[in-house]
């Protein structure tokens, strides 16, 4: 009863110092350089901060709110603020969550992840080993959350197959923290393992005109995320070193599991056929037909050819998502018309830093410690719009401090409210908040230096010259 009573509480002092933050910069007077309109974009993207932040309200409801607020009061007409809605990035993110529900709900999805699992069940580090790689490749080209999903099963399976017991057994803690940490690391490779990317690409697209491409953002990405698995596969078996010598049992578990499913039916076949030719055609004509129409078409085929039943995407799609990135598109590219993110760069102290390099620096570090607090997509939409800001100022490429802030806002280790894999795998009970700080904050350091490295001597080689 107190709990609720202290939760009711926190909600209404939230909501209130929200609402009287917001009044106070809508009619205090306009600040030296800032417009009226820049004054009350202002206003909205700080009560969406702090609603993002303290998810007082969903994710999602906060998004909508800042669309019915720009029209309401006069910084956007409602035409333009709905137009933007409408942005290619939130198609794409559609397409890619309803050919991913199509993947698990044919069966394809479990099928690979047995298989692949069989041929690495020949010791405790090898099954570990293939485990994080696993997971990891399949967040290349699936939503993170997703994979994780289709994971657990199939590591409580083997978990259960080899007697670990929960909290007390070390290898079992390997297992579940692999398959999240690999999920995450994953995810950043490539646009598909989660909404961050194409969120922040619209974004930039509709504050600057420029983009970047499926291929070029995977080779700016793969030398870290390789770095990144192999330091998580040796730092699983230092701090958790298995007190069982063989998986023979849990090999039998997969051999079997894999001979229940039987032979490979056409669905599954034809599911798989048309996510290789999507996945070929994200990858080579991306950039002359788009991403989203290249992901909607593939929906289309799929049910024309009845791969698909619309009332499995009802269940599957996370249909409020689609409308936080929406809503987030739309308060980034309103905060810089009018300005408002220009102001907050120029009062800033950023200038201070001389160093373009030295400012990515920053940026990606400020981006890797916040998404341990609130959600991924959230860090995106809060940064993008101010580090655009900074580097039209600083003449960086802006696809840069997209990098700098899409790749390490992803990478949420420690807590389970950064991001769903990570939640997923303490709802496991095989792990405690200390397990995942004892790791997770070794793994944020080094994928923040690595991250670093690669921008500073690798990215000049792909034309992002810092």
């Amino acid at each position: 009863m107190d709990s609720v009573h202290t939760k009711k509480n926190y909600r209404f002092i939230i909501l209130s110092v929200a609402t009287l933050l917001f009044g106070l910069i809508v009619y205090m007077p306009n600040p030296e350089g800032l417009t009226s309109n820049g004054k009350k974009a202002l206003a909205i993207f700080v009560l969406c901060v702090i609603f993002w932040i303290s998810q007082v309200i969903p994710l999602m409801i906060t998004s909508l709110l800042a669309i019915i607020l720009f029209p309401l009061l006069g910084i956007l007409p409602a035409e333009k603020t709905y137009a933007l809605f409408g942005n290619q990035a939130v198609f794409f993110i559609l397409g890619a969550f309803i050919l991913a529900s199509s993947v698990t709900r044919t069966g394809l999805s479990n099928r690979i992840a047995l298989i692949f699992l069989k041929w690495f069940g020949h010791s405790p580090k090898i099954l570990l080993l293939g485990v994080i790689v696993l997971s990891a490749f399949s967040s290349f080209w699936m939503s993170g959350h997703a994979v994780a999903a289709m994971m657990f099963p199939i590591i409580t399976s083997i978990a259960l197959s080899l007697e670990l017991r929960p909290i007390e057994s070390s290898y079992g803690r390997s297992l579940f923290l692999g398959t999240a940490w690999g999920c995450v690391i994953g995810g950043v490779a490539t646009f598909l393992g989660g909404a961050r990317a194409p969120l922040a690409i619209g974004i930039l697209r509709d504050t600057t005109g420029e983009s970047i491409g499926f291929v070029k953002w995977a080779l700016a990405t793969l030398p870290m995320v390789i770095t990144m698995l192999a330091i998580t596969y040796w730092l699983l078996v230092f701090l958790f070193p298995a007190e069982i010598k063989d998986v023979k049992r849990a090999r039998m578990l997969l051999v079997n599991r894999t001979a229940c499913i039987g032979k490979m039916k056409q669905e599954e076949r034809s599911i798989g056929i048309l996510m290789i030719a999507t996945i070929f055609s994200w990858i080579c004509f991306g950039e002359k037909f788009g991403l989203a129409n290249i992901a909607l078409a593939s929906v289309v085929i799929a049910f024309v050819f009845k791969l698909l039943r619309w009332k499995d995407v009802e269940e599957d799609v996370n249909w409020g998502l689609i409308l936080m990135y929406g809503g987030a598109i739309c308060l980034g590219s309103a905060m810089g018309k009018t300005g408002a993110t220009g102001w907050l760069v120029d009062i800033s102290n950023i200038e201070t830093i001389k160093s373009p390099f030295v400012l990515i620096m920053v940026i990606s570090l400020f981006a890797i410690f916040l998404t341990e607090a609130i959600s991924n997509t959230a860090v995106v939409a809060l940064l993008m719009p101010i580090t655009i800001g900074i580097a039209i100022d600083f003449s960086i490429d802006p696809v840069i401090t997209t990098l700098a802030v899409t790749v390490p806002s992803g990478l949420a280790f420690i807590l389970p409210m950064g991001t769903p894999a990570v939640a997923i795998a303490y709802s496991s009970g095989f792990i405690t908040p200390g397990n995942a700080f004892k790791g997770g904050l070794v793994l944020k350091i080094a994928s923040w230096i690595f991250f670093n490295i690669f921008a500073y001597y690798y990215w000049p080689i792909l034309g992002l010259e810092l």
